[in-house]
């Protein structure tokens, strides 16, 4: 590989997105979870549901911090490693990501200060006012992000002159056709990706004999949600493949790994594409079902790899790779969670150490799935960076290879100082634990715990 600088500005840009997409998908999926706990405190009373509140709401500050942070150095990518992607693109794309600020973080930021500290300082009506606006924030900065990378995959509603694009229809912009599923893919990524990470922290405190009510609801919370969306994902996706069979068939046959369009398109379990021959090495496949899955039809049939010229296929291993190993992930997580079912009904959900085991350690599956899966997208998107408007070759500024090298570098080790303090803070406050609330007593009144277990901080 020729590390040029348009080379190393993407492998920077992949390296800082990655990093920071982590921390915006688990902050979407935790909002809605903190949401719903102080919903059930306020309904039932049970202080086990605001503790369990207090207690994800300390991590999801850490999070939401690391997610700002890893955010901003992408807004200034745009400028210093693709100024002309923001030349030609930025009367589009521009707009899309200003609104994200307007309608999404302005909104977080309004009520994220009660959230974070309202307990015990505002009403609980306001408390949980501001935690369902906080997620209805995180959701639509999704919506956004989406909404622009959609354009970029396939724009819509626009038009070149002099070589700039001017948005036509900004209806048709927002919504581009891939958006839709694209969008629910992403979200509901999310919220799946926090409802395990909830059931690994219920597990781990079931493991350790801590906080036995909070580990049972947090267990049953965290299956019950992975049970709906686990199926539902694998719903999404498959029509989200649909789209991309209908509007980006060079990126399907790319993660297919599919070359002749004449051929019945068998499933290839695996192989390796081989740009040389044309064709995979090693190749395993079903035959039909890749026609089944795509076309939904037996002797289905889809445009090949060799329909298209060579310089507008994407990069084959990696899309390829990263296809599989999401959706491998995704029927992993199936599996899982319909054990814990069973489990569940058998009445031996808290007491099964095999499951609990496999529980405490899934935690990072959702996120190598969402990873994998932007990749995927990205990757897949190649040579393109706004499709048919603007090659990746084209849109890079005229930097030094040299800069952004030691820009990535830097990168890299800030972004690696970061992350382990993060993870480090986190699984500190998941060691404590959620310890109950302490109400502001009258002045020379000491403080009391409002409920807590026999042994357990205070």
């Amino acid at each position: 590989m020729d590390f040029d600088h348009t080379t190393l500005s993407r492998i920077q840009f992949g390296f800082t997105v990655t990093f920071h997409i982590i921390f915006p998908a688990f902050t979407i999926g935790l909002s809605a979870f903190i949401a719903v706990l102080l919903a059930r405190w306020i309904w039932t009373k049970e202080d086990r549901f605001r503790d369990l509140a207090r207690f994800w709401t300390k991590i999801f500050a850490i999070s939401f911090a690391m997610g700002v942070v890893s955010g901003l150095v992408l807004s200034y990518e745009f400028g210093t490693n693709w100024g002309r992607f923001s030349h030609i693109a930025g009367n589009v794309i521009g707009p899309l990501l200003a609104y994200e600020v307007l309608t999404a973080f302005f909104l977080e930021a309004s009520f994220l200060g009660i959230m974070l500290f309202g307990h015990n300082r505002v009403p609980p009506w306001l408390h949980l006012t501001s935690a369902i606006i906080v997620a209805i924030g995180t959701a639509a900065s999704a919506f956004w992000i989406l909404s622009a990378n959609s354009w970029m995959q396939y724009p819509s509603g626009f038009e070149v002159r002099h070589g700039i694009a001017y948005p036509l229809n900004w209806w048709d912009v927002v919504f581009s056709p891939t958006f839709p599923w694209r969008f629910a893919h992403m979200v509901t990524a999310a919220y799946l990706t926090t409802a395990i990470v909830v059931l690994a922290v219920g597990a781990r405190f079931a493991l350790a004999g801590r906080f036995a009510a909070h580990a049972r609801t947090m267990l049953r919370m965290g299956l019950g949600l992975a049970l709906i969306l686990t199926p539902l994902q694998i719903f999404i996706g498959d029509e989200h493949g649909l789209d991309t069979a209908q509007y980006q068939p060079v990126k399907l046959a790319a993660i297919e790994g599919h070359w002749d369009s004449d051929e019945i398109a068998p499933f290839v379990v695996f192989g390796w594409p081989d740009e040389k021959t044309e064709s995979n090495l090693f190749q395993f496949a079903i035959p039909h079902l890749g026609g089944l899955i795509i076309k939904h039809d037996w002797d289905g049939k889809y445009p090949g790899l060799k329909q298209f010229p060579a310089a507008d296929r994407p990069p084959l291993p990696e899309v390829f790779f990263a296809f599989r190993l999401m959706v491998g992930l995704g029927f992993a997580l199936l599996a899982f969670v319909l054990w814990g079912a069973w489990l569940w009904i058998r009445g031996e959900l808290d007491t099964s150490r095999v499951f609990l085991n496999v529980a405490a350690v899934s935690w990072p599956a959702g996120f190598i799935a969402i990873i994998a899966g932007w990749m995927v997208t990205e990757i897949g998107r190649q040579p393109w960076l706004a499709t048919g408007v603007l090659r990746t070759a084209d849109a890079a500024s005229p930097v030094l290879a040299q800069t952004v090298l030691v820009s990535l570098a830097l990168f890299v080790l800030v972004y690696g100082v970061v992350f382990s303090t993060g993870i480090y803070a986190m699984n500190r406050l998941i060691n404590i634990g959620p310890t109950p609330a302490v109400l502001a007593p009258p002045a020379g009144v000491p403080s009391r715990p409002l409920s807590g277990a026999a042994g357990e901080p205070t």
